[in-house]
């Protein structure tokens, strides 16, 4: 199966959208850009432009929206603790196959759209994605434009993401298209599922996990 693969968004979550958001601009040394609300999911976010094609998410429980029926993306309903680097998502330009090749539990297809953004995501049924998240979510945008460039380009860089996780090597196996990504994100053994990216800033590399 071919498709087109590559990354798209860091995630961080928090307890409230304004802790997350203080976590992010204490590490970073910058302000984030206003995000949205996800109607469907009862979540809203602040964003941070990562250059013409990656940004980087804070994304929390509304708390001032309804609950969904459904659980919630990321893991966001059992999410407890300081804010930190959770999920990764990657884009591509077909959902349906990428699913069929990725591991199973990695979610079906949600039609979303916020604003001008149309897009949709593999949401999995119970929360977490595979290998405790971390396998990215799968998201295919249907909008002429797309976050990174709706947002203003402060100089912040993604320069890796270190993905670690017990059964690494059984990732990568049950999921090829990651090695697309090679130079830029490294799936690695590890104690525990721990994502840490560096992000290049004006200031120097600075560390989220």
């Amino acid at each position: 199966m071919d498709f087109a693969f590559a990354f798209d968004h860091l995630v961080v979550a928090a307890r409230t959208l304004d802790e997350g958001t203080s976590y992010v601009e204490a590490i970073l040394g910058t302000k984030l850009s206003p995000g949205g609300k996800h109607a469907r999911m009862g979540t809203h976010n602040r964003l941070l432009s990562l250059g013409d094609d990656a940004y980087l998410e804070v994304i929390a429980i509304d708390p001032n929206a309804p609950k969904p029926e459904h659980r919630r993306w990321f893991n966001l309903d059992a999410f407890t603790g300081a804010p930190r680097l959770t999920n990764w998502a990657c884009r591509t330009d077909d959902i349906e196959v990428a699913l069929e090749a990725a591991p199973a539990g990695s979610g079906t297809p949600m039609p979303l759209t916020r604003g001008d953004l149309k897009w949709q995501m593999a949401v999995p049924d119970f929360g977490r994605l595979p290998f405790d998240d971390a396998m990215p979510a799968l998201i295919e945008w249907y909008s002429e434009l797309q976050p990174p460039q709706m947002l203003d380009d402060h100089g912040f860089r993604l320069s890796r993401l270190d993905v670690f996780h017990p059964k690494a090597e059984q990732l990568l196996s049950d999921f090829p298209a990651l090695n697309k990504l090679h130079g830029l994100v490294s799936v690695l053994p590890g104690p525990e599922k721990r994502l840490i990216a560096t992000i290049s800033t004006p200031g120097g590399d600075r560390v989220l996990a």
